[in-house]
């Protein structure tokens, strides 16, 4: 399992993801998630990966292949971020049905998000059918993998007119709380920054299984939480 997050708020968009991958529980394995391409002042692209490792493997294999090769459609060639999302998606299921006819056990769920000259910075969620839908306004984060555990707490924080740093440390906060209430979910964590209109890459930062930073949010959430629930108007009894 794992659990990867893209939030878009005017400021740009925000990313992170974790790296653990299971295949039981004596087969625990780290392999990153996020993926970032780019031509500084022109475009930058930003990917999450979740669902079969196989499968996603593959689909940044031709991508990076394709980046290679001028004459064919790549993350170097599109006009938007949207004709990304659609590119990923027909490789995603031409690489599900490869050798093995596809089937729910080959899925896999991307994010992609970024910034095209003369486009606007947009963020998208691909399904495993190829297609895709976009953050909105009403709706500014997208999440795959494991997202129940995270998502309470963009569901009240998170909004599009909030600073890119608040959306990170929000980001953070909902890694965290998926950290804590599920183990498939694992450390190095990483987090991307991208301030849209720079074109350039990415404020980026990985935590470690003991990190410092990791370790005094932790325990800081915690006690603001404790701190918070014993401000809560008590139960009235009587009606």
């Amino acid at each position: 399992m794992t659990y990867c997050l893209g939030i878009a708020v005017q400021e740009g968009l925000v990313f992170v993801s974790d790296s653990r991958t299971n295949a039981g529980v004596d087969n625990v394995s780290a392999y990153s998630k996020m993926y970032s391409y780019g031509v500084p002042g022109e475009r930058q692209f930003f990917i999450c990966a979740s669902g079969n490792l196989a499968t996603s493997q593959g689909v940044i294999t031709q991508i990076e292949r394709d980046m290679r090769k001028p004459s064919v459609t790549s993350l170097l060639s599109v006009s938007s971020v949207a004709d990304a999302a659609a590119y990923i998606g027909a490789i995603s299921r031409a690489e599900q049905e490869k050798n093995t006819g596809g089937g729910p056990i080959f899925e896999a769920n991307f994010l992609v998000g970024g910034e095209v000259a003369g486009a606007r910075c947009r963020l998208f969620m691909i399904y495993p059918q190829g297609n895709y839908i976009q953050s909105s306004r009403q709706t500014p984060f997208l999440q795959i993998g494991e997202s129940k555990y995270g998502k309470p707490i963009l569901d009240r924080i998170i909004n599009m007119t909030m600073p890119l740093d608040q959306a990170a440390l929000c980001a953070l906060v909902s890694m965290e709380a998926t950290l804590r209430s599920n183990l498939t979910v694992g450390p190095p964590i990483e987090l991307n920054a991208y301030t849209a209109g720079s074109l350039q890459p990415a404020r980026y930062r990985s935590f470690g299984e003991e990190d410092g930073y990791m370790r005094d949010l932790k325990l800081s959430w915690d006690a603001l939480l404790q701190e918070a629930f014993g401000r809560l108007p008590q139960i009235n009894w009587n009606g």
